[in-house]
C-alpha cells in the first residue's frame, strides 16, 4: 500500500475519475480530494432544468452521490453505497455553479458514513445528503 495517504487519495481520485463516464458526461470536475473528503463541481446547463425551470433534484443528487463516492473510495479500498438521504433546501437554475463537498464522518470496519454539503456559486445550501458506504473486496488502484 502506498505509504502517502495523499498521494494514495489523489491517485484514487484520478482513477476512478478516469473510469466514470456518468460523472465526465454531466459536467463534473473533481476539485479536490484527501482521505475522507472529496470536493466536486457542475455547472447547471439547460437540458437539466424540470418543469419548474430548476434543477432536476436527479442531478443534485447525481453531484453529491460522486462526491461521496470519491470521498468513501478516497483510501483506495473498493467502496460502495448501501443507502443515502438528500434534503433539498433550495433551487438550483440554469448557469448555476453547484459545488458538493462530502466529509467523513465515521468509518469503522468495512461502513462509513459521509456528509455531502449542496452549495451553489453563492455559498448558498442547495441539498444536504447523507450516505453509508460499504467496502468490498479489491482496490480501486492496484499497488
Amino acid at each position: 500500500m502506498h505509504s502517502d495517504p495523499q498521494a494514495l487519495a489523489e491517485l484514487a481520485g484520478k482513477t476512478m475519475y478516469e473510469r466514470d463516464p456518468a460523472s465526465q458526461a454531466l459536467g463534473m470536475t473533481l476539485d479536490a480530494i484527501r482521505p475522507g473528503f472529496a470536493r466536486m463541481r457542475m455547472r447547471v446547463r439547460e437540458d437539466m432544468l424540470n418543469g419548474h425551470g430548476t434543477c432536476h433534484g436527479g442531478y443534485i443528487f447525481m453531484l453529491a452521490d460522486s462526491a461521496f463516492a470519491f470521498a468513501c473510495n478516497s483510501h483506495n479500498f473498493n467502496t460502495v453505497g448501501a443507502g443515502c438521504t438528500i434534503d433539498y433546501l433550495a433551487p438550483g437554475r440554469a448557469g448555476d455553479v453547484l459545488v458538493a463537498e462530502a466529509v467523513e464522518q465515521a468509518l469503522a470496519g468495512k461502513t462509513g458514513v459521509y456528509d455531502v454539503v449542496v452549495t451553489d456559486q453563492d455559498g448558498r445550501k442547495v441539498a444536504l445528503f447523507r450516505g453509508k458506504s460499504h467496502r468490498v473486496a479489491g482496490h480501486v488502484v492496484d499497488m
